[in-house]
């Protein structure tokens, strides 16, 4: 454990607990602000991710306090990653040739990240009411920026906070006062579920003709996959597999870094048991797909999938993925269905619309921050279309 850190930020009287372990972690003061149990800021989940992927990443976790009163917690990853890893002729975000010649040469990049690498969403930083989200942001920024100063080996280039819903921006942007700088990435594709939706059946009904005929003309492609839900049992005995469908997909990724397995994904449900919902797709008894997804309070949120691309096309894998997504989150009973970014267009064909998401960079050095601007500003979401499937506008 690191040294507890006091009165840091000089227009505050908060203190903060950094900590490299989830074992060290005061479990009562950390679940009094994880009250309404986020999920992926659970000292369960958290202390898998750490089991199974310290070799490759460097954990920390913040404890904030006013006084002796816990007010705010947050996770950060210290990853690194190469340049070549990003394939800007697919890059989400358009950035010029000039900017990436000069800022993106092939080299290692070291990055402190507060947030989630295997998740979309604000799954990093938490705070109560007790504090502003001024002060709130104030605090994580020094925060930050002392896990920076205290690694005394490779220090991270940068510091990144991913990723915050727009209802958050007003509050986020406090963190532009720390000489962060804010840049778009492509949207969260989120199915809102209509409360007339009580089977699979329901759905289609509630579909367009031409989106109704073109679901049925998946399933029919797809119908000689046999689909079971695993057991930690069943990924430990086909992980060899399971990696290989994984890699599969991160080799047509536009980002390769934070990587997960098989032994990873055996632990999340040896952990998380029904939270964690891991699909098998089989085809004369062949695995030749998975997905993954979390099922958080009022939300499914679709996660990792590994596919054999062999028989993409000619058994419509990835689209009877995508409703089978939309069958378990009618079946799970919850508001919303988030799909995450990438493949705007089939991932509207089911229902999903665009949801702008913002993060925040800051550069190390001083000298190098000032030349992020240029970068960020050359950044923006990449292009996309939608379709709307239904037949009314649903609310």
């Amino acid at each position: 454990m690191l040294d507890k850190i006091k009165n840091r930020c000089k227009a505050t009287t908060l203190h903060y607990s950094i900590f490299k372990s989830t074992n060290d972690i005061p479990s009562n003061d950390w679940n009094r602000i994880n009250n309404e149990n986020n999920l992926f800021l659970t000292l369960d989940y958290l202390n898998t991710l750490e089991n199974t992927l310290s070799a490759t990443i460097g954990f920390r976790y913040i404890v904030f306090y006013d006084q002796n009163e816990p007010v705010s917690i947050a996770v950060t990853q210290l990853i690194t990653f190469n340049t070549e890893d990003l394939k800007f002729q697919e890059f989400p975000c358009r950035i010029s040739d000039a900017i990436k010649n000069t800022f993106m040469k092939s080299m290692d990049v070291r990055v402190l990240v507060c947030g989630n690498l295997f998740s979309c969403g604000e799954h990093g930083f938490l705070y109560s009411d007790k504090i502003s989200a001024k002060e709130a942001f104030e605090n994580l920024s020094d925060a930050l920026r002392e896990i920076r100063k205290t690694e005394t080996s490779d220090k991270p280039s940068f510091i990144l906070l991913k990723e915050f819903w727009p209802t958050s921006f007003d509050q986020s942007d406090y963190i532009k006062d720390q000489k962060f700088r804010e840049f778009r990435i492509d949207v969260n594709m989120v199915l809102q579920l209509h409360p007339n939706w009580n089977d699979f059946e329901d759905y289609l009904s509630s579909m367009k003709t031409k989106f109704r005929t073109r679901a049925k003309k998946v399933f029919k492609k797809s119908s000689a996959i046999l689909i079971k839900d695993f057991t930690a049992e069943d990924i430990d005995q086909y992980k060899n597999a399971i990696d290989k469908l994984y890699l599969s997909v991160l080799d047509n990724a536009d980002f390769k870094i934070g990587k997960l397995d098989a032994i990873t994904f055996r632990n999340l449900k040896k952990t998380l048991y029904d939270s964690f919902i891991f699909k098998a797709y089989f085809l004369d008894d062949k695995l030749v797909g998975f997905t993954t997804s979390f099922i958080l309070n009022n939300v499914v949120e679709a996660n990792h999938i590994g596919i054999d691309y062999t028989y993409n096309k000619s058994h419509d894998v990835y689209q009877r993925m995508l409703y089978d997504y939309v069958d378990l989150a009618i079946q799970k009973n919850v508001n919303e269905l988030r799909l995450g970014r990438t493949a705007e267009i089939i991932k509207s064909c089911v229902g999903a619309k665009p949801v702008e998401m913002k993060l925040y960079v800051r550069h190390g050095n001083s000298i190098s921050n000032k030349l992020l601007k240029p970068l960020v500003e050359f950044i923006s979401p990449s292009e996309y279309e939608v379709r709307n499937p239904f037949k009314l506008q649903l609310s």
